[in-house]
């Protein structure tokens, strides 16, 4: 069996991949994503990702639809305490923003979607940087003082806010993050590693990456003539213009061909591989798609072959 990872300093374990409910309600109806939840859940899985605003930019959705999934899908496997949930607050569009106010009546809303009494990890998903760390703080650590809230954590902010938070959750003796959601792949390196990597590996933060394949790029279905049926081929196949999104890919095909395994699995396992980082984010709206998502699982790359990817992706 696949072991768990630590969060950070938290007591939270987790699958070395994170489940990605954005899809759940928007690309995958009830149906398919119970189909993937069980079969995530019988890999193994435990750490399912998703957000109060998912899926609000479809037409008619409101937001709250993945939450809502996942409520139901617990509520029926009865298997809540086998599972972290992690969810975030500031975009839906009925509780935007990170003050106190909202945090905590967006968190209540949470609650009811997920037909439960506590979040087990939860992130600010956007920072606003004109509201003060304290009260941002203040808020979180009343919900974790409350028990509806078990650990909290950050995503898309920058290192001279998360380090100002760190330092008032310390100074006061409050809820500290144990986790950072970055923007984090193989064609996306600036957007963590520097100043932000370095601020989590300092403080003990585990980075729980998002777009880990590039929205689909680094399943290495996009190629130059290829045509995909996918609500996000623009973003992804952009990466093909791109020297350093060919290199990768090349490097990629090589790599997955000695091992025998998809690409994305090795996009994966580079990304597992790298400092901080605790499990990838991924989603699938079919099982056909998970192997080769839980393939990150067992999967070891050398240290040749994480440099050989290091190198291409530079």
């Amino acid at each position: 069996m696949t072991s768990l990872r630590k969060l950070g300093s938290s007591d939270l374990e987790v699958f070395p991949l994170s489940l990605g409910g954005n899809v759940f309600g928007w690309t995958a109806d009830e149906a398919q994503s119970f189909a993937v939840l069980d079969a995530y859940a019988a890999a193994g899985g435990n750490f399912l990702d998703t957000a109060d605003q998912y899926s609000s930019w479809i037409e008619g959705n409101k937001g709250g639809e993945s939450e809502t999934i996942i409520g139901k899908w617990l509520k029926a496997r009865g298997n809540r305490s086998d599972i972290v949930v992690a969810t975030k607050v500031s975009q839906h569009p009925e509780f935007p923003g990170l003050s106190g106010a909202n945090i905590k009546a967006a968190a209540e809303a949470s609650l009811r979607r997920l037909d439960t009494d506590h979040i087990d990890l939860y992130y600010t998903h956007f920072d606003q940087p004109e509201v003060p760390v304290e009260e941002i703080i203040g808020a979180l650590d009343e919900l974790v003082k409350a028990g509806k809230v078990r650990h909290i954590a950050a995503s898309n902010i920058s290192p001279e806010r998360l380090q100002e938070s760190l330092e008032f959750s310390d100074r006061e003796g409050l809820a500290r993050y144990v986790a950072l959601q970055p923007h984090y792949n193989l064609v996306s390196r600036d957007t963590y590693e520097g100043s932000l990597q370095e601020v989590a590996s300092r403080t003990g933060l585990a980075a729980v990456p998002y777009f880990a394949l590039a929205s689909g790029f680094l399943t290495g279905k996009y190629r130059p003539g290829a045509t995909v049926d996918s609500p996000r081929s623009a973003g992804a196949g952009r990466h093909l213009d791109s020297e350093r999104g060919v290199r990768v890919l090349a490097a990629l095909d090589e790599v997955a061909q000695a091992y025998e395994v998809p690409v994305a699995t090795v996009a994966l396992a580079w990304l597992a591989a790298q400092p901080t980082v605790a499990a990838p984010i991924a989603s699938a709206r079919t099982v056909e798609q998970l192997p080769a998502l839980l393939g990150v699982a067992d999967l070891v790359l050398t240290d040749g072959d994480l440099g050989k990817l290091t190198e291409a992706s530079a």
